[in-house]
């Protein structure tokens, strides 16, 4: 089948799970007296909103570059890109749960790490969507550049690692974890095309 309606379903359920992030942030009640200091106060809550955009908005470029490749899909490619859409559309709330309680002792270690697990299942379901893909072969494009396609998969697979390792720090040091998962989010925005080309040049 075609993978155009994958394509609309999906960009769909990514724009509705961006936008609810900004949803979570609120100035709260009664605040007018120090409007100023009720905003400073809410960093928590930017910097999770900040993490998890970054997160959300790279995911879906690399879904679109996925999606680009797809000549066609079958059902087990449908189930899997639900499987991914699902814990995308989960995110707002271990966002809400890490931005509330950073900086509570033990609530903010479970939230932090909640939160990383949810990033890590994001990770994982990404990365056996493009797996199944080009086991699949017949589902990609006949003129696919072959270097294109080694470059995604070395962008997709080391985020897996780095999400795992976040989370074990977590464990023993939840602020600092909040600070790797950006660090992640960053380093998701570089281009894959640059990060093959650094590959390429270290063999």
């Amino acid at each position: 089948m075609s993978s155009t309606r994958l394509e609309a379903f999906s960009d769909g359920v990514f724009a509705i799970a961006i936008t609810l992030l900004i949803l979570e942030i609120a100035v709260p009640v009664g605040a007018e007296s120090d409007l100023l200091g009720a905003l400073l106060r809410l960093w928590p809550a930017y910097l999770a909103y900040f993490v998890s955009f970054l997160t959300v908005g790279m995911v879906w470029v690399e879904h679109t570059a996925i999606t680009d490749y797809l000549e066609r899909a079958d059902g087990v490619l449908l189930r899997l890109n639900l499987l991914l859409l699902l814990v995308v559309a989960f995110l707002p709330f271990p966002t809400k749960l890490m931005a509330e309680y950073v900086g509570e002792s033990e609530p903010e270690r479970v939230a932090v790490v909640f939160y990383g697990l949810t990033l890590l299942a994001i990770s994982v379901a990404e990365v056996l969507l493009w797996r199944y893909a080009l086991e699949q072969r017949h589902l990609i494009r006949a003129d696919a550049d072959e270097e294109e396609l080694a470059a995604l998969t070395v962008k997709l697979a080391p985020s897996l690692g780095f999400y795992a390792v976040a989370i074990a720090i977590s464990l023993a040091l939840p602020s600092v974890g909040v600070f790797l998962y950006l660090a992640i989010a960053i380093y998701l925005v570089i281009p894959a095309r640059t990060l093959h080309r650094q590959v390429r040049r270290f063999r």
